[in-house]
This record gives structure tokens, sequence and C-alpha cells, in this order.
């Protein structure tokens, strides 16, 4: 490699010196009109050879034409030509009359051989570079169809032309930009619009098409990947703008589309300022941190510079590997672990009582909602009292801020999981009125990848040759990347001034048919031929639709175009803890008949499956609310 390049360095000296004659003598000839050079004119100007090739190669070296490599040659090193030529000009010419007083000399010789010489330098580095990004020597490669022919698509263009370890030909783009069409971008042509994809396609052989659009949102990519489906092509993309950061665009960027592309959304925009004066220095707790939300909690958080991080999880492997992985990522943080489970009281006061955290975010609860069906008094038990147990000990160690993890489905909740994390939500807005902490709870619905949910059952299912499994050809739920909830969870910990539950915007529903029909696609499977889809019915407590806001919670918007407000019910409190006392009672004696009506008690509009299955969603301010159930008797 080393040879390579001084071999490389001495043949751009050897050839810039060689120039410099070739200049002089040109700009002679150029003086006498392409005619014969007089005899005398001609031994000075050989005779003044030595002057002008010493004085150049200096101003060569002092201007660094040699740092830079040809085949990417542009306007700055064409600039260091000039300058070194100029200043080499100017100095031979001082030199060259001391010695000759310009005595057979014509004055137009030198600017003549200043404007030669730098057009020969220029030229030959920028015909070195045409040739490496056109594959003068390489022969045809893969024919590329590029999607979008923004700033991302001329990148790219630009080094699939330079690649010589995979070979690439960049045929033309497609481009909804009407005043694009028809430009051309590197010598690559603007063809037509994207909609036009398919029989750009067939007429220019295309073997692959890469969509450039890294800053689309999931209605554009959906719209896009359909349009490259039916090309029958395959298709890739580059990473989404906000992991696009390092200003260039290289081949090992390009992937395949993933199911986080079609239905992830817009990159989220944070006030990481007053988010890191809320956590830095501060000793934040973390409850579930071995879980999805709570391990990239972890991870956001590490990032802010805390004083403490606390790691609190009932999974021994979970919490294992959150540690290890928060060792070797942020060596300089103090990271603490708890091996407990939050309904345990005298561990966690403990925890409580030495550490004094100043922020709890609490993650930890079970969350499957099929399985807590017939586990009601586990999910009471951790979900309800375990949040109890967290939110008052944050209380009476006065901490700063309490910020819980909630769900859509504790909105009208037609199931156990859903109904005791709206029991969670109640305790935690009416505690707050009653204490110094802040408690902030946040409320959203399903992430991607996170474990147990469907994206995960779908890859196992395609990869295992299929079916895959939906229970309903009409059932959508609200999706966002589990980074995305991650970041608006910090950002409405720092918004809230306590009692508010936080409502993170979900975008629009995405039906789970869509969502199997278009992981079988990515897999490069046709559904209903290489693998199926068959429908298996509802589970038990699962509803047709979720919903984000109750209609009695008057949802507001917020500084925060991706947070919204939900106004929080008040409650009998004397009445609610006896209830919840109750409960604690009921889970010693396994009282589970007792726990259920307890909790029906405390969240009346847990209805049944049936009901919950007709009901339409109730999700934004002006919605069809007829069929929804009034305010509870035990909220105000």
């Amino acid at each position: 490699m080393r040879n390579s390049i001084l071999t490389n360095r001495t043949l751009a000296i050897t050839h810039d010196l060689a120039m410099i004659p070739v200049a002089w003598l040109g700009a002679y000839w150029l003086r006498y009109n392409l005619g014969t050079i007089p005899v005398d004119q001609f031994h000075t100007a050989i005779k003044s050879l030595l002057i002008l090739v010493t004085i150049q190669a200096f101003a060569f070296h002092y201007y660094g034409l040699y740092r830079g490599v040809w085949r990417f040659a542009s306007i700055p090193d064409l600039i260091r030509i000039g300058k070194a030529v100029l200043v080499g000009m100017a100095f031979s010419a001082v030199v060259v009359f001391l010695f000759t007083r310009m005595d057979g000399i014509p004055r137009s010789v030198f600017p003549l051989y200043g404007l030669l010489l730098v057009a020969l330098l220029g030229s030959s580095r920028l015909a070195v570079r045409w040739s490496k990004d056109r594959h003068i020597y390489q022969g045809e490669g893969c024919r590329v169809l590029i999607v979008g022919a923004g700033k991302a698509g001329e990148m790219l263009v630009r080094d699939l032309l330079r690649s010589r370890d995979e070979i690439y030909e960049p045929v033309g783009f497609v481009d909804d930009s009407l005043r694009k069409l028809g430009r051309e971008i590197h010598g690559v042509r603007v063809l037509g619009s994207c909609d036009e994809m398919i029989d750009f396609a067939e007429r220019l052989d295309i073997d692959l098409i890469v969509l450039a659009l890294p800053s689309a949102n999931s209605r554009q990519m959906r719209r896009l990947v359909e349009l490259c489906e039916k090309t029958g092509m395959p298709f890739r993309t580059l990473p989404p703008m906000d992991r696009l950061m390092s200003g260039e665009v290289t081949l090992n960027q390009l992937r395949e589309v993933s199911i986080d592309d079609l239905l992830g959304r817009e990159p989220v925009s944070l006030d990481w300022q007053a988010i890191g004066l809320e956590l830095k220095s501060k000793k934040v707790l973390v409850t579930g941190a071995g879980g999805s939300i709570g391990s990239e909690l972890c991870r956001q958080i590490a990032t802010l510079f805390p004083k403490h991080l606390i790691l609190l999880d009932s999974s021994e492997f979970n919490l294992y590997t959150i540690e290890m992985e928060l060792a070797q990522r942020f060596p300089r943080l103090r990271v603490s672990r708890s091996l407990n489970d939050v309904v345990d009281s005298p561990a966690i006061e403990r925890v409580f009582s030495e550490i004094q955290p100043d922020v709890v975010f609490h993650a930890a609860a079970y969350k499957h909602v099929p399985m807590l069906e017939d586990q009601l008094r586990q999910a009471v038990k951790s979900n309800v009292i375990g949040t109890r147990t967290m939110a008052e000990l944050a209380d009476r160690f006065n901490c700063e801020a309490f910020v819980m993890i909630s769900t859509d489905k504790a909105v009208n909740p037609a199931n156990v999981m859903g109904t005791s994390k709206r029991a969670a939500e109640i305790f935690c807005q009416n505690l707050d009125k009653r204490s110094r902490t802040r408690f902030v709870t946040v409320r959203f619905g399903n992430v991607l990848g996170s474990a147990g949910s469907v994206v995960p059952l779908f890859k196992q299912q395609i990869e295992a040759g299929g079916p895959v499994t939906v229970t309903h050809r009409e059932i959508t739920r609200f999706f966002m990347t589990i980074p995305e909830a991650c970041q608006l969870i910090l950002q409405a910990s720092v918004m809230g001034s306590g009692g508010e539950i936080f409502v993170l915007d979900m975008g629009e529903p995405i039906k789970i048919a869509y969502l199997a029909e278009q992981m079988i696609r990515l897999s490069g499977k046709v559904p209903g031929e290489d693998i199926d889809i068959v429908y298996t019915g509802l589970r038990p407590g699962e509803k047709l639709f979720e919903e984000l806001f109750h209609e009695k919670e008057a949802l507001q918007s917020t500084v925060h175009d991706k947070i919204l407000l939900a106004s929080p019910r008040e409650c009998d409190w004397e009445r609610l803890t006896g209830i919840l006392d109750g409960m604690v009672s009921a889970c010693d004696k396994c009282d589970e008949a007792r726990l259920r009506a307890l909790l029906r008690e405390m969240v009346p509009e847990w209805g049944s499956s049936g009901d919950e299955v007709s009901r339409q969603p109730v999700a934004f301010p002006g919605a069809d609310t007829s069929s929804v159930n009034a305010d509870p008797p035990l909220l105000h």
C-alpha cells in the first residue's frame, strides 16, 4: 500500500515537472501565432527552463499539490494549482529578470505560460477523475435506477461511479419533482417520475433499484416500496436521515428495506438541552431496566451524563445484559444493579434508602395481553401494587420526578393488562396532588421489535416457512420505534409539572394484515403463494382498535408536536386507597374473584371483549364517542 502511494506521488511529480517546459515553450509558440520561434529567443527560453522548473517545483510542494488524490480532484485542488502557478510564475519572472534583464523574452510569455500551466495541470487531474468515475477501464456492472434526485441521490451516484470493488452502473434517476425532470447529475439523467419506475425498469433492463430518500416518511416509503415490488426487481435503501449524519453516502450503507422504514416516522426533534439539565448529575433509577423500553431508556439516559444510573429488574439475564452493554459503551458512568421485583417492598425500600434516587422511570410491568387474562393476580401484583410501592417510596424519599410508562390499552380497557395499567395511572395521577414529587404518566401504543410483540413473531413464522397468523382481517394497532418512544418519554418527563398523562402521537393506525403482507414481501416471498396468512380470530381480551385517550380526558396540544396532554380525572382518595389495600389482601389470599371485583370497581370501564370489539377508536378530538362509557363513579 505504501509503495503504491509513493509510486503514484512520483508519477504525479514527474508529470507536473514535465508540464513546465511544455507550458513555457507553448507560451512562446502562442506568442508567435503558432509559427516558428526565433532561434535566439528559443535558446533563451531553454536556458531559463532551469530557473522555472526549480522555482515552480518549490511552489508546487509549498501549496500541497501532492496531498490530494487525483481520482478525487475538485475545485480546492484547482485553486491550489492556481496559487502555486501564480506564485511560481512571479518569482520566476523576478529571477529571470535579474539574470537576463528580459533580453529575448517577450512580455506576454509569462502570462501565457501561467494560463497554459494551470490548464495542463488541472485538465490532467480532471481527466483522471472522469476516467475513474466512468469506469473507462472497467466493464459494465449492475444497472441501477436511483429513486430520488436530491442531495443523497447525488452523493450516492458519485460514490457508485467511483467504486472499484463493486461495479455499479447508474442508469438514471426517477423523482417526483417536475423541475428536476431532464436534468443530469454527474452525467446521469433524471428520466421521469416515481410512478414511471415500472416502465423504466423494463425498458432499461434494470438490475437494482436504490431508494435514496433518507428523509421520506412512512407513507411515502410504503408507496415507493409498492412500486418497487411491482417491478419484480431487488431494491435497497439508505438509512434514515437521523442515522445518515456523516455527509457521505457509501455503498456499505445500502441495506434492505425494513419494516421500520414502512411504519416508522420522521425523526423526532427534542429539546436535549432541557432533558440534559433535568438528568445531568442526577441519580436516576429505571425499573424494568432489562426490558425493551427500559433498556433503551438506560442507553439514552447514559448519554446525558447522570451522576448515577440504577438498573432494577427481576430478570437476572436481562439485568446482566444491559449492565454489560452500558459498562462497555459508557465505562466512566457509575452504574448500579438491583436484582429485585417491584412488589418486594422491603427490598425496594432498601434501594431507595441507600441510593436516594432523584428521578424514577417506572417501566417494569407485565404486558402480554392473552397471557394475563388468566394470570389476574400476577398482573395486579406487578402492574398495580408494584407501581403503588414504587410511587409511594418515591414520595417518601422526596424524589424530584416519577415517570410511569403506560399503554394505549389502558383506555377503555378490554383486558386485564390494560385495566391494571389504568389502575396504576389513576393512583399516580391522584398521588401527585398529595406529594412534592412530580408524577408524570406517558402513554403510547405498540413499539416495533419489542419482546413479545407481533414483529418478532412474524419474523419467526416467515423464517419457518409460514403460515403467518393474524387474529382478524380488520385489526389495527399504533406503532412507533423503541428509540422514538424512549426519546418522547424523556421529553415528556421534563415537560410535566405533575399529574399529567402525556399521550405520544402515534400517527396513523396500521392494519396488522398489511404488516404481515409487507414483512412477507420484504423477505422476498409472495403472500398467499409462498407463505400463507391465516386468520385465527381475536384472542381473549383483544380489541380490534386501540385508543390513545378517553373522551373525558380532553386531549390538548403541547409545545412538542409529537406529545399531547390528556387531562387527569380526580377520584376519592380514601376510597382509592381502600380499594388498593383490598387488592393487597386479595393477592395475599389468592382470592381472584375478590381481586377481579376490586379491579372492576377501580376501573368500571373495563368491559367484556365482545363489547370492546365493536367499539370504534376514540383517538382524535371530534371522533364519534357515542359508544364510549360514561365517567366511572370513582372518578370525578
